[in-house]
């Protein structure tokens, strides 16, 4: 049965996070606030934040500083994952995907449309590997994060779920997660 292994030692991620808006500033970026809110109180680390305006080679830019930094594990982005024209975190990061989780776009749609029913249809969430650093892109909203986090993230970056978890992938602790 998957679940915590309430009896393994809980290993801490090194998670950024990046905001895509135009708008948003940290005082006002309420979505970036519930991810670091939920992995600081799973026990994980705030390795960085940045706000970005929905464009490509700004995304780009910060995620591929991030993924070349050592202590990063793991990005979490929120927003540009829907239809406008500045929309665009799926062509920024899809190119620099070593490898694409798809399963996770399943999943998330699963998990919002208990929320926002049909309307999940609206959104481009994704995830992959860049290099060995795993990314997480899902759209602006504080309940798209919140279903996100809650019913997905929470598990697969915690090193005690079982069966396997995404945790003993990240090479610090290669070796370390069962």
């Amino acid at each position: 049965m998957p679940g915590l292994d309430e009896t393994l030692t809980f290993l801490p991620l090194n998670i950024a996070i990046l905001t895509i808006s135009e708008k948003r500033t940290l005082d006002t970026d309420t979505s970036g606030a519930l991810l670091v809110e939920r992995l600081e109180a799973a026990g994980h680390r705030l390795a960085a934040r940045a706000i970005v305006a929905g464009d490509i080679d700004r995304i780009r830019g910060q995620v591929t500083a991030w993924t070349a930094n050592p202590d990063v594990d793991v990005i979490l982005s929120t927003g540009g994952t829907g239809f406008t024209a500045r929309d665009v975190v799926p062509e920024a990061v899809r190119p620099l995907l070593r490898r694409e989780m798809d399963g996770f776009p399943v999943l998330f749609h699963q998990a919002s449309r208990q929320t926002v029913g049909v309307s999940t249809l609206q959104s481009r969430a994704l995830a992959g590997q860049i290099d060995d650093t795993f990314i997480f892109c899902v759209p602006g909203s504080t309940g798209a994060c919140r279903d996100a986090w809650d019913q997905i993230l929470a598990f697969e970056l915690d090193s005690r779920f079982k069966p396997c978890s995404l945790a003993g992938q990240v090479p610090r602790l290669r070796g370390l997660c069962a």
